[in-house]
């Protein structure tokens, strides 16, 4: 079975090719309905029959994909820390050449096909010279770069406001709002009042860049959301209905907690210090939909993100990392990696309930 990460990466992939595949059929109707279908440049330009318009059509799918595996996997983290004008002007840099190549690739194929001859006929490579002088380059070369634009219009869209987030807006999911079963995790920073005062504005700043991106391979492999940052506090959720095993939050936990461990020397070396953080668990029912007018996000609302809040205030109090409510023990599956012990039924404040809570007694490294 494919991981969540493999999923998460084709889902963010994916969209790339589907942006070029429909830009250029829609490039290529308007140039078909322009020219009536006529070849007003034979010499460079290529016919478009049924053969070459579906190699067209499936090589124009294979470009966009490939830049949306090139800017999920490597120039999307190349760029991270780059100004956004830097990061385009890197970006068309690199594109323009890598797009180039792809004709010199690509034309000789299509025009093959066309004549049906092979793509180093003479006849095919004099096409390739004359096209790359003539107004139909030029005009594809457009075409190539407003499919680009549009690609890292999105992929900057994407990566400020959240794939998932993305894909709800597009596919209208949370327009009327909906009643979800959700876990939810608040995982709040240790001291960290203190740790700002010790660190100063701007170095604390870069120590919550660092502690949230080493949490990033414990939550997608946990197929987990980032509802949102708060400061020094992450909230993190999983949705029910996807019938995916409660323990990945426990999961997710665990994957955090051995992250930062792993870390420590990074820290201690950077920052004088490493991060701890405590967690509250809760499960429960939301109101889930896109709200705002000046500026839309998609929110949830319900008693179970206050009731979750609350019992990861009570860590320091009960002397644990983590809190689980009796509710989302319950319903969880034995599990040989760790074991849940009972710290008694408290009351959480400003409510007026008692809630049994529990924390992990002991772990088993697999």
């Amino acid at each position: 079975m494919p991981s969540p990460k493999f999923k998460r990466n084709l889902t963010r992939i994916l969209p790339y090719g589907i942006i070029w595949l429909v830009i250029g059929w829609l490039i290529l109707f308007i140039q078909e309905a322009a020219t009536q279908h006529q070849n007003l440049n034979p010499d460079a330009a290529i016919t478009l029959t049924p053969s070459v318009f579906v190699f067209a059509s499936i090589a124009v799918a294979l470009v966009g994909f490939t830049v949306g595996a090139l800017e999920v996997l490597w120039l999307g983290r190349l760029f991270s820390k780059k100004s956004f004008f830097k990061k385009i002007f890197l970006k068309v840099v690199f594109y323009g050449v890598f797009l180039t190549l792809v004709m010199i690739i690509v034309y000789p194929i299509a025009a093959g096909l066309e004549l049906e001859l092979s793509p180093l006929h003479p006849r095919v490579l004099e096409k390739l010279s004359n096209f790359f002088v003539s107004l139909d380059f030029a005009s594809t070369a457009v075409s190539l770069g407003f499919s680009l634009f549009i690609s890292l219009f999105y992929s900057e869209i994407s990566e400020n406001v959240g794939h998932g987030v993305l894909m709800n807006f597009f596919t209208g999911k949370y327009h009327k709002p909906r009643e979800e079963e959700r876990v939810f995790l608040f995982a709040d920073m240790k001291s960290s009042t203190r740790i700002a005062e010790k660190l100063g504005h701007i170095q604390y700043f870069q120590l919550l860049r660092d502690y949230y991106k080493d949490f990033s391979d414990a939550i997608i492999n946990s197929s987990g959301e980032i509802y949102q940052y708060v400061g020094d506090e992450i909230v993190l959720t999983w949705s029910v209905s996807q019938k995916q095993s409660l323990n990945l939050c426990i999961d997710c936990y665990v994957a955090m907690k051995d992250k930062l461990d792993a870390q420590a020397n990074h820290y201690q070396n950077k920052y004088g210090m490493v991060p701890t953080f405590k967690a509250g668990l809760h499960i429960g029912r939301v109101t889930t939909g896109e709200i705002g007018d000046l500026k839309k996000d998609i929110i949830f609302t319900g008693d179970v993100l206050n009731t979750t809040a609350r019992i990861q205030g009570l860590c320091n109090q009960l002397n644990t990392d983590i809190l689980l409510s009796q509710n989302l023990v319950s319903q969880m599956k034995p599990s040989a990696k760790f074991r849940f012990k009972t710290v008694g039924a408290h009351p959480l404040r400003g409510k007026e309930e008692v809630l049994e809570l529990f924390t992990i007694s002991s772990r088993t490294e697999q």
